[in-house]
């Protein structure tokens, strides 16, 4: 009985350290593909920079890499999706507020006092 314990306490530690985090990833880049729409700046797998310009088909994306320059690109290789300059990313909101780092009070790099 105690051998059946060790064996069952193994298999949901496999499954909790390999199978579920996988999922997640694998849910996580679906997401990400579905995601991706037309103006959209991308990061492709093999790391060409580009903006999405036409979306062919659920597996096809045309991406302008530079000025009169198109890619067909599959959708399952894009790496990223790069958000606008302007946008604020998570790390940078805390309890709905904006951080913004140069209004905080205190002395900056120089010794001087910013509030």
């Amino acid at each position: 009985m105690g051998q059946l314990i060790v064996i069952v306490a193994m298999l949901v530690l496999l499954w909790l350290l390999l199978i579920r985090p996988a999922r997640r990833r694998q849910l996580a880049q679906q997401e990400l593909h579905a995601g991706v729409e037309v103006g959209d700046e991308i990061l492709t797998a093999g790391g060409v920079y580009g903006h999405v310009r036409e979306a062919h088909d659920e597996d096809e994306l045309l991406v302008e890499v530079a000025p009169d320059v198109r890619l067909r690109v599959a959708r399952r290789a894009v790496a990223a999706v790069i958000p606008p300059a302007g946008a604020v990313a998570d790390e940078d909101v805390l309890d709905g507020e904006v951080i913004d780092d140069d209004s905080a009070s205190g002395p900056d790099a120089d010794g001087r006092d910013r509030g």
